[in-house]
């Protein structure tokens, strides 16, 4: 795959410029960016079931582009709570044809594929992917940094762990994403294309989703790009009592408070919504800080 470089100039917290492969290019800094999820999957939590058509997937992503998406992740295997794994075969057969359809549908949209497993990453990438995601932050199988440095491609390194044992939450999360950065760069991946997710919602009770929402400035502090996941998220559904589908204002509140405290990317099912939502939040933020 063509080479891609990632550059760090003067920002807030910086820039940076990447050159995927097709000729797609990537600004983070100057604004906060959108990525639009596409759930391949019968049981996701808010949507699960209603993309697993191929025109139906390409469709909405299609529409997610038009409405401001900067990103689409497209996700093969729910990670709602108590989630059974996919094989990988299942996996592949789900995401592998969307990929190649949205491509050609999107040729200049970054693709990135939400999956924890090496072989469903390569493929993807392969099939026209640009970004893996995975939730468990190069964790959940040994041979996913391996993946990313090969294919020299941004990679988003999500906060999980098996247990909920925290001595001193905050500082224990950070810990885990230094200790996964540490790892990736032992394998080979360059700084500049890891990004963090303080994994809102994973291996995290109500309380704790809402003390990581209020320290992600310790967080962006620490000099990678941040990406924040709360659309639909149950802490957000329980702080105001209502179903998945009737919380948009909660998940336009938390983006907003990410933005204010840097977080660079919004991981988000309502793309139009959020996008205006972040377009306000930058005019306030970016005005104020560069």
């Amino acid at each position: 795959m063509q080479q891609k470089k990632g550059e760090t100039a003067a920002g807030w917290p910086y820039s940076r410029s990447y050159k995927l492969d097709g000729g797609i290019e990537l600004e983070l800094g100057r604004r906060t960016l959108i990525m639009g999820i596409l759930n391949i999957t019968p049981n996701s939590f808010s949507d699960g079931g209603r993309f697993n058509t191929l025109d139906a997937a390409v469709r909405h992503a299609s529409a997610m582009a038009a409405e401001g998406a900067d990103i689409i992740d497209i996700g093969g295997e729910s990670t709602r709570p108590g989630y059974e794994p996919v094989p990988l075969e299942e996996e592949l057969d789900r995401v592998l044809p969307v990929i190649r359809a949205v491509r050609q549908a999107l040729p200049h949209i970054p693709i990135s594929i939400d999956t924890y497993k090496a072989e469903t990453a390569r493929q993807s990438l392969l099939a026209g992917a640009n970004i893996i995601n995975d939730i468990w932050g190069l964790k959940g199988d040994p041979g996913m940094a391996g993946v990313a440095a090969e294919f020299r491609c941004p990679v988003i390194i999500g906060h999980n762990r098996r247990d909920m044992e925290y001595n001193n939450f905050v500082q224990d999360v950070i810990e885990d994403l230094l200790a996964c950065v540490d790892a990736a760069q032992a394998a080979g991946i360059s700084e500049t294309d890891l990004w963090l997710d303080p994994g809102i919602g994973f291996a995290k009770n109500y309380e704790e989703n809402l003390t990581m929402m209020g320290n992600l400035e310790k967080l962006t502090a620490l000099g990678y790009p941040v990406l924040l996941g709360t659309s639909r998220k149950r802490f957000i559904a329980r702080t105001l009592d209502l179903p998945a589908d009737q919380i948009i204002m909660g998940t336009a509140a938390t983006t907003t408070i990410g933005i204010s405290k840097g977080c660079q990317i919004v991981r988000v099912h309502d793309v139009q919504e959020m996008k205006r939502n972040a377009l306000m939040a930058d005019a306030i933020v970016y005005r104020t800080l560069h």
